[in-house]
């Protein structure tokens, strides 16, 4: 069974072995959200100037929506103010800032209806992170940008927390992601040909919860919950932000959610950066769970020059 924790005041050290069990936990809008939810909005509306955001798949080719996206996410996810605001709200939350490490933020954008459901707007299908070879302590940190409702945020299937899908995630290697995937998904518009680990048996879909939050609530669960994107029937393109942390202690000891279904090959680890420095996480806790990657492996995702 899970829970759903409002505004807990639990310790980080508490928060995490409940979030390793399947629990969310929910908070409202803080200074520090509000910063990081703003800073992002600011870049948003910026990029898509005169439009609204929200608004503008109703106005523009989906071609000339993407070609404003394609830049605009990586501007976000490595802007230095990226980096400073989250280590702000892992101090704001109470994580110790020399053993909590974050991997650099997404920007997500569901449009609404079919508009754009590939590449940039790709519809994420039920899955878990940990398929994608995140290790069983990744925590996700979730933000809705402009208002959500329930027809434009995403849906968790807790029924199957502690039990195994079938899947083929045993065919994911992290680092073929990292060299050929990730770099290309703007160059899906209209289909999304990148292949991605998916269940290989029917589920229960109607078995799900939902949470809607403010602009600049904070939703925290497991990398190991099944979730995914809800079709967006909302009538405005939606756009949040999410990041993921992950422990040492954690790290070190193999603590975390069960990972009874989960087979990716490499591990996304080495993308972590300290919240205290943004110092990469020691390549020995890497290895941890990937002794030997192959030599020309791209072990961290690098964006191109613009």
């Amino acid at each position: 069974m899970s829970t759903l924790y409002f505004e807990s005041d639990a310790p980080d050290d508490v928060r995490r072995p409940c979030v390793y069990d399947g629990h969310v936990f929910v908070y409202a809008p803080r200074a520090s959200t509000r910063a990081f939810t703003e800073f992002a909005r600011g870049l948003i509306e910026e990029a898509f100037a005169p439009y609204d955001p929200r608004e503008a798949q109703f106005e523009l080719p989906v071609e000339k929506f993407v070609e404003i996206v394609a830049p605009l996410q990586p501007h976000f996810i490595h802007h230095p103010e990226s980096k400073r605001l989250i280590a702000t709200i892992l101090e704001d939350l109470g994580c110790d800032a020399d053993q909590t490490y974050f991997d650099v933020p997404r920007m997500r954008v569901q449009a609404h209806d079919a508009y754009l459901t590939a590449g940039v707007g790709y519809q994420l299908h039920p899955h878990r992170d940990t398929w994608y070879a995140a290790p069983q302590s990744q925590v996700n940190w979730w933000l809705p940008v402009f208002p959500i409702e329930s027809e434009s945020t995403f849906a968790f299937f807790p029924k199957y927390f502690h039990r195994a899908v079938q899947n083929d995630s045993d065919r994911f290697d992290m680092y073929e992601w990292n060299a050929k995937a990730r770099k290309n998904a703007a160059t899906h518009v209209r289909k999304d040909t990148r292949w991605q680990p998916m269940a290989q048996e029917e589920l229960d879909l109607e078995a799900e919860f939902r949470v809607v939050c403010p602009p600049g609530g904070l939703i925290i669960f497991s990398g190991a919950q099944l979730h995914a994107t809800v079709p967006n029937m909302s009538g405005l393109t939606r756009f949040s932000v999410d990041f993921r942390t992950v422990h040492t202690d954690d790290v070190v000891e193999q603590r975390g959610a069960p990972t009874h279904d989960s087979f990716g090959k490499g591990t996304t680890l080495r993308a972590h950066l300290r919240a205290r420095d943004y110092e990469p996480l020691p390549e020995e806790m890497a290895r941890i769970y990937d002794p030997e990657p192959p030599a020309d492996a791209v072990l961290v995702y690098k964006p191109e020059p613009s």
